[in-house]
């Protein structure tokens, strides 16, 4: 019984056996993980190409829709400059004159994009759209597209440095104007009780939309003096 419970030591074939068989075992195992490496490989190669197209198609729609964009902002302005110069074509051609001329103020002369710089005491550049004028007044016209208010601002600054940017109206009567093809804010009427003509495009003409019984404000030298 006692020499049963004793197994026999393995012999060398034996443990040669047991070697090879795991030998085997091992290569069959790594030759699973290059199959498996490969396989992972391939994939983060397909991957990555499937995002680079993406990403290729991506860009080629975002140049596509950012030139698109660009084409319509073009027309939009070459839509607005064109309403622009339009408009004040059609105020230095006779409506201005024909509209102011119902208001007391007998203008006939009209200069259009006045405009110069000043270097003393600060650099200061000035640019005026349309300088309606006879011997005693003159009319100083901003044109707008669309009127908004902040424009109406700016140009009320402007107002009171035109005499000093342009002395020889000085001893002129100086009024302002703003002329516009649409406007929003309500800027019409901010713009009317600031005092200025307000003149509104329709069609092939225009009209001062003014209330009646208004008094139009002076910005000119002599008023500031008095």
């Amino acid at each position: 019984m006692e020499k049963e419970r004793h197994q026999s030591p393995a012999t060398p074939e034996e443990i040669w056996a047991i070697l090879r068989e795991i030998t085997e075992d091992q290569r069959e195992m790594a030759k699973r993980q290059e199959e498996f490496d490969r396989r992972i490989q391939k994939e983060r190669e397909d991957f990555d190409r499937r995002m680079e197209e993406r990403q290729r198609k991506a860009d080629q729609e975002y140049q596509r829709e950012k030139k698109i964009a660009k084409q319509r902002i073009n027309k939009l302005e070459e839509l607005f400059t064109t309403q622009w110069g339009k408009l004040v074509e059609s105020l230095v051609e006779g409506d201005l004159h024909r509209l102011l001329n119902d208001w007391g103020i007998a203008v006939h002369d009209t200069a259009e994009r006045r405009k110069g710089k000043l270097d003393k005491p600060l650099t200061e550049q000035y640019e005026f759209d349309i300088i309606a004028t006879n011997g005693e007044d003159v009319v100083v016209v901003e044109v707008k597209t669309t009127l908004r208010v902040k424009h109406v601002k700016e140009f009320l600054r402007e107002l009171d440095q035109f005499t000093e940017w342009l002395p020889e109206y000085r001893d002129r009567r100086v009024y302002g104007a703003v002329a516009y093809i649409k406007v929003v804010e309500e800027a019409e009427k901010y713009a009317a009780r600031q005092g200025l003509f307000v003149i509104r495009a329709t069609g092939s003409s225009a009209s001062i939309i003014n209330p009646a019984g208004f008094k139009p404000k002076r910005f000119d030298t002599a008023l500031k003096q008095s």
